[in-house]
């Protein structure tokens, strides 16, 4: 019977996982000030992120007219989070700098501690899903993340009784997620 209630809240485990249970701890570079303050305020002030995005490209082969379609190369997709601001500005701060020691805004220049991309301008982060009962359902690591997008925080005097929030967009050069095989 096609329409038959029972079966499917049989299939649906744990009445169905939940956006609003989870945790972004961001790692910020050691060269950047505050970068251990920041990640720790990070468990809390980050208020929105996603489970990472990824696609397989397709490399396409031309056989007597017929478009033949094989796996490409994986790609990554940029990881947006949306963070509460708090009157210190700690990981503002931090992420400005690390901007900052990307791509100096005055000089164009590259900090030398930011120079590499591993262990200079790109960190791993986590993002933690959790069930309803506080158990870890899923741990994504990303790798080599650096901001490439801060939005702005708007300003307005008839907002009150608000508190500011921003985004950041990260590029992503991979993430691991230790429980699917990694073949």
């Amino acid at each position: 019977m096609p329409f038959d209630v029972t079966q499917f809240r049989s299939q649906l485990q744990g009445d169905g996982a939940r956006s609003n249970l989870f945790q972004v701890s961001l790692q910020f570079p050691t060269w950047i000030t505050n970068s251990v303050l920041a990640g720790q305020k990070s468990n809390f002030m980050v208020k929105a992120a996603q489970l990472p995005g990824s696609s397989i490209g397709i490399a396409p082969l031309f056989y007597f007219g017929r478009e033949v379609k094989l796996a490409g190369n994986r790609t990554f997709q940029d990881w947006t989070v949306q963070i509460i601001n708090d009157e210190d500005f700690v990981i503002r701060n931090a992420i400005e700098g690390w901007m900052n020691g990307i791509n100096d805004p005055i000089g164009n220049i590259r900090n030398v501690a930011a120079s590499v991309l591993d262990g200079g301008y790109g960190v791993d982060s986590q993002v933690v899903q959790y069930g309803k009962a506080g158990a870890t359902l899923k741990t994504y690591t990303f790798l080599g993340i650096w901001p490439i997008d801060l939005s702005p925080i708007e300003l307005d005097w008839g907002s009150n009784d608000q508190v500011e929030e921003y985004t950041v967009t990260f590029a992503v050069q991979s993430y691991i997620d230790p429980s699917v095989s990694q073949q």
